[in-house]
């Protein structure tokens, strides 16, 4: 049977940039980096957690609601904890770190902001209310 996720991936324009992005403003750790027969092999992971997200070269998804729907927050294809969201948006931000978001913002399960990769990617952050 199936017993767990080993990668999700990111398509990212340099896989470099990518890189440098979420090793260094973000604080994810390279974890594999080498060259195969379809390409180079590049993962990160959050402290250490997996699943390992595998930086691919490609097109960037930029996901849209859908037309004529209402304006709806749309995840990205990463969503990652923050055990206090307002202090990492203000570090992140004074990093140059892009927002889809002006501020934090409240709901139901706690508090979210959307970043953006160097390629547009959405990365959600999000705090569980307690």
């Amino acid at each position: 049977m199936l017993s767990r996720i080993m990668y999700a991936t990111l398509y990212v324009a340099d896989q470099d940039k990518a890189l440098d992005f979420y090793t260094k403003i973000l604080g994810f750790e390279k974890r594999a980096d080498f060259s195969g027969p379809e390409g180079r092999f590049l993962t990160i992971a959050l402290n250490g957690q997996g699943p390992d997200v595998l930086l691919w070269p490609g097109v960037s998804g930029r996901a849209d609601a859908t037309a004529g729907s209402p304006s709806i927050a749309i995840p990205g294809p990463l969503i990652i904890e923050s055990d206090d969201l307002r202090k990492d948006f203000d570090e992140l931000r004074a990093r140059g770190v892009k927002f889809a978001d002006a501020e934090p913002e409240d709901y139901p399960f706690g508090m979210r902001v959307t970043a953006l990769d160097p390629d547009g990617n959405r990365v959600s952050l999000r705090q569980t209310r307690k």
